[in-house]
């Protein structure tokens, strides 16, 4: 029996699911063996599309599937791995249900087809039984508190629009309505979803990169360079390094992955910005000379992401945070030792834990002769405001109307 057009794009929806369930992997990670039979951009990126969306709303779409079954589904059968899905194209994609049936049932061959015929016939004839915002994971939400999760989910609705950086911030407002978006910063622009990044205006020519705005406050609490050295830690694929370097700094660019320096390589090419890029192991590596300022945009959980990147809900515990916040503290005590006299230190995470955050800004005021510099409210876009410590916390649900952004933990110290 001929298989429908489709097929292939559920089956490597399905492969993602999987690699990320069975073997904890990105869906990034998963993404060169899952999609390998998938050639086309378009049914590649509907792929990322069903499973990003079936990992998003996960637990809502799972209660819908117990509602319907007598006996409840394991977590890891094939069967529901399949209606989660099919409910994530009928629900969030408006696939119609006939083409959700002709594409999801055949991966169920051999299986319980008619178990999940049934199922989902029954779930879509009635209203669609989603929230407004999806239901984060138990395990989450424990984690972060029900305040928190509560105001974390709004943002997770949608995934994320388009954010760029631009080498020229004088050029904020005509470009923002030359290319239809909006600024929430200056030498930011934010465009709707979905758009072709290579095929935008300027882009061979390096006029912007792409950067979540929460990603690029790092960089601007540091000011102006006016030629001063800056050493920009687990730099690749670049945008912190290219902000810098706009901004006048001499960029040192430090990142141990080959292929994520070859992308702030070609980053910088395109551009036509100069960095100096090394590639090595920051706690086995000694700088040539000390530093006026060093960004720590620390390996980390990322569980800010999670808007872009659902499956890091679903992927991380508190044994990786336990491990990352090992390695964040070596860096950071590394990043004391480079920095010269009067030197500003900036540490960030895009991640949601305190742990990583709000732990570890406590744990540098105490342990590396640091002093404070807490930021201002000026500094931070719009609608952005430090805590009490001077430090900035965002999450997915802030500037919700504006379109969110992602979650960050930022601190800045200067060096005596």
């Amino acid at each position: 029996m001929a298989l429908p057009p489709g097929f292939p794009v559920r089956r490597a929806a399905l492969r993602l699911l999987d690699a990320v369930f069975r073997r904890g992997e990105t869906l990034e990670q998963a993404e060169g063996a899952s999609l390998a039979d998938v050639r086309k951009a378009p049914d590649r990126a509907l792929a990322r599309a069903i499973a990003g969306e079936s990992l998003r709303w996960l637990t809502d779409l799972d209660a819908a599937i117990d509602s319907a079954t007598k006996q409840r589904l394991p977590d890891d059968a094939k069967a529901r791995m399949v209606l989660r899905l099919m409910l994530a194209q009928a629900w969030r994609l408006d696939t119609p249900p006939h083409a959700v049936i002709a594409t999801g049932l055949p991966l169920l061959a051999g299986g319980p087809r008619r178990l999940a015929h049934g199922v989902f016939s029954a779930l879509v004839k009635q209203e669609p039984a989603l929230p407004e915002a999806p239901t984060l994971p138990e395990r989450v939400v424990a984690r972060w508190g029900a305040d928190k999760a509560a105001a974390v989910a709004p943002g997770l609705a949608f995934p994320p629009e388009l954010d760029l950086a631009l080498k020229d911030e004088a050029e904020t407002q005509t470009r923002a309505v030359a290319m239809g978006g909006i600024s929430l910063a200056r030498g930011h622009i934010r465009l709707p979803r979905g758009a072709a990044v290579e095929s935008l205006a300027d882009f061979k020519d390096g006029a912007w990169w792409v950067q979540d705005l929460a990603a690029s406050i790092p960089a601007r609490l540091l000011g102006p360079g006016e030629g001063r050295s800056a050493l920009d830690l687990c730099a690749a694929p670049g945008g912190k390094t290219m902000q810098l370097a706009a901004a006048g700094w001499k960029v040192t660019a430090l990142d141990m992955s080959k292929r994520r320096l070859d992308l702030l390589k070609d980053n910088l090419k395109r551009t036509g910005l100069k960095a100096s890029p090394v590639r090595a192991d920051a706690l086995a590596w000694e700088p040539k000379h000390r530093f006026d300022a060093i960004l720590i945009d620390a390996p980390c959980s990322a569980t800010g992401t999670c808007r872009r990147h659902p499956d890091v809900l679903h992927r991380i515990g508190k044994g990786q945070i336990a491990e990352m916040v090992e390695l964040q503290r070596k860096l950071a005590a590394k990043a004391a030792e480079w920095l010269n006299p009067g030197g500003v230190l900036v540490y960030a995470v895009c991640s949601l834990e305190a742990e990583e955050g709000e732990e570890q800004a406590a744990w540098i005021d105490a342990e590396l002769g640091l002093t404070p510099q807490p930021m201002t409210a000026e500094e931070l876009p719009a609608g952005l405001a430090p805590t009490a410590e001077g430090w900035l916390r965002t999450h997915p649900g802030m500037l919700a109307e504006q379109g969110g952004l992602d979650g960050f933990f930022v601190a800045r110290w200067v060096k005596p």
